[in-house]
């Protein structure tokens, strides 16, 4: 199947899911991860339409996209993988929201550099649903202060929670967590889902799936 093919399949698939659970196709939005994909899918993507892409690293997110604003001014970009504190500048020019926010050190360079660009992007807050050492996220346990830190003493604006499940768990179950998270603390954003599992995630009220496979086939490293 063409990249085409596959999304229109894609939201098809989508539309359907979430009318089982009685939302609305346009309550799931399709984030494209583009990281690691040649010109020409970028471009076979871009032709079909698709115009919201989500992007693992900074520099490479630059090289992909800078120079396609001005042609695709509907783009928009989310930065989906670890933000380093170091990067924060050019993800606050580059990305229209983030969703990796995990550190008080990242919330104040975060917060310090949207004053100073004048921009005010939305942010996901990353929990480590599974407790992997190995994970980026914050812990369940510490999101309440951590939310109050960064509505607080940042002033950011923290629109959900995002998790990526252990590879070996049942991911429902973690879907389920972060909802429930979420619920407790006012947050009507969920960024999870993946290829595999997308439709799970639907079923458990995910806002944003982020479909890097089922868009593009598979990534040639």
């Amino acid at each position: 199947m063409t990249i085409a093919e596959n999304l229109i399949a894609l939201n098809a698939d989508i539309a359907k899911t979430a009318g089982q659970y009685d939302r609305a196709p346009e309550s799931v939005e399709l984030i494209a991860v583009s990281k690691v994909q040649p010109d020409a899918r970028i471009i076979e993507a871009l032709d079909a339409g698709q115009r919201v892409y989500g992007e693992n690293r900074v520099q490479e997110a630059i090289h992909r996209w800078a120079h396609r604003r001005s042609d695709y001014p509907d783009l928009k970009l989310h930065l989906i993988g670890p933000l380093q504190t170091n990067k924060v500048k050019d993800a606050v020019e580059l990305f229209d929201v983030i969703h990796t926010l995990d550190r008080e050190k990242l919330a104040r360079k975060l917060a310090d550099e949207m004053k100073s660009k004048q921009r005010n992007l939305p942010c996901f807050i990353q929990v480590n649903t599974g407790s992997e050492e190995q994970k980026s996220g914050i812990a369940p346990q510490e999101l309440t202060a951590f939310l109050e830190f960064c509505r607080k003493e940042c002033g950011l604006n923290i629109i959900g929670l995002m998790c990526i499940p252990p590879v070996d768990d049942a991911p429902a179950l973690h879907f389920a967590l972060l909802r429930k998270l979420a619920a407790n603390h006012g947050l009507s954003g969920l960024s999870m889902g993946m290829s595999g599992d997308y439709e799970s995630a639907i079923a458990l009220d995910a806002t944003h799936i982020r479909i890097g496979t089922g868009v593009f086939g598979e990534r040639v490293y």
